[in-house]
């Protein structure tokens, strides 16, 4: 019985463990990912492109209300942005952009 327990007890801790790597490795991989738009954005700004892709739902909406850091926060939550880059993107949008 103790040696069922005992393995029972570091399979678990196996789990644990490789849970917490992949959790670590996934917000490490977002952070990445969220810089490489970023700086992404920022070569587009400089060459001219503009992107015609749809805003993220309820951006517009709160624009046009004059809601302008709801916007912002339902970029955020739209997209997984910073809080600069969520701000850059609605100012942009403002701007007409």
């Amino acid at each position: 019985m103790e040696l069922v327990l005992t393995i029972a007890l570091a399979l678990l801790s196996i789990g644990l463990i490789t849970q917490v790597a992949a959790r670590s490795s996934r917000r490490s991989d977002t952070l990445r990912l969220v810089e490489i738009e970023r700086k992404l954005q920022l070569v587009m700004d400089r060459i001219g492109v503009v992107d015609d892709r749809p805003t993220p739902p309820g951006v517009r909406e709160h624009l046009t209300r004059g809601e302008k850091i709801q916007a912002i926060k339902a970029y955020r939550e739209a997209t997984g942005a910073d809080l600069r880059t969520a701000k850059q993107a609605v100012e942009a949008l403002m701007e007409g952009r």
